[in-house]
């Protein structure tokens, strides 16, 4: 475990099982996110995390502005990360933007993967009328890039509710908003921009390797309309809605999730 990818992205690697279940985290965020997921598996699965570049413990000094000014480049460092350990059969669990980023990785090695947990997933979040409706007009992203460069820490703040929405769950926010603010600013915005302004639908109808999409209710960020795009451009793929609000259910509701993955393996989610 001494490649260079295993130092950049800081990657861990636990479980007593053998075939790899890889854990990607979603904008803003880092792989301390999914702890109250991984346990459930760990027995079964041996458990890969890692952190993108500007995130977590990630090596900051190795972020490139030009491998990472699409989406591409997180999808290297997957692979980077898959290649060091020599991964194979692995099941991947993505969250969010790194659903797309999972997908050009599997498009690219599908070889290499056996099965796509896309959680929350979005190919584009601007809406494209009259037959694609991501959730946000351009308009609004390009106010949200604004703020980010003005007011940071505003952004943050703004941003959090939205991926949160649990209004009973103070504590969720609260972590939203610290994880968000303790992103690279820099790394933040160039992230934001790939993420937001781009357009990965073309790529879904290339995916050969089993996929689940989970939606979430009342996602502001992914909502219910791009979930089912995603299964209706993903051949063979299966949908499933948990009762879940926000865009975070393996933090709001990691019990749910976990069910909704085991039954999946278990070929018990219906399409």
């Amino acid at each position: 475990m001494s490649d260079t990818a295993i130092q950049r992205n800081n990657v861990r690697v636990f479980g007593r099982g053998q075939q790899p279940m890889l854990f990607a985290h979603g904008f803003g965020c880092d792989q301390n996110m999914w702890r109250l997921v991984t346990p459930a598996f760990e027995d079964d699965f041996r458990i890969v995390l890692f952190d993108y570049v500007g995130h977590g413990k990630s090596d900051r000094d190795a972020y490139d502005p030009e491998r990472y000014r699409t989406l591409d480049g997180f999808a290297k460092d997957m692979l980077d990360v898959v290649h060091a350990l020599d991964l194979r059969d692995v099941v991947l669990v993505a969250h969010s933007v790194s659903s797309m980023v999972g997908v050009l990785a599997a498009n690219a090695e599908p070889d290499r993967f056996a099965q796509l947990i896309l959680i929350g997933p979005s190919p584009r979040y601007v809406n494209d009328p009259p037959d694609y409706h991501g959730g946000f007009e351009r308009a609004d992203i390009e106010v949200l890039l604004a703020m980010m460069d003005k007011n940071y820490v505003g952004w943050a703040g703004a941003l959090a509710p939205m991926v949160a929405k649990n209004d009973d769950r103070p504590e969720l926010l609260a972590e939203m908003n610290e994880s968000f603010c303790s992103t690279d600013p820099v790394v933040a915005r160039q992230f934001a921009e790939a993420t937001f302004l781009g357009d990965n639908r073309a790529d879904l109808s290339n995916v050969r390797v089993p996929t689940l999409v989970l939606q979430c209710s009342d996602d502001s960020i992914a909502p219910d309309s791009v979930g089912e795009y995603v299964h209706r451009q993903i051949p063979g793929s299966t949908l499933h809605r948990l009762r879940a609000t926000g865009h975070a259910p393996h933090l709001s509701h990691p019990d749910e999730t976990v069910d909704a993955m085991r039954e999946y393996f278990r070929g018990a989610v219906p399409a």
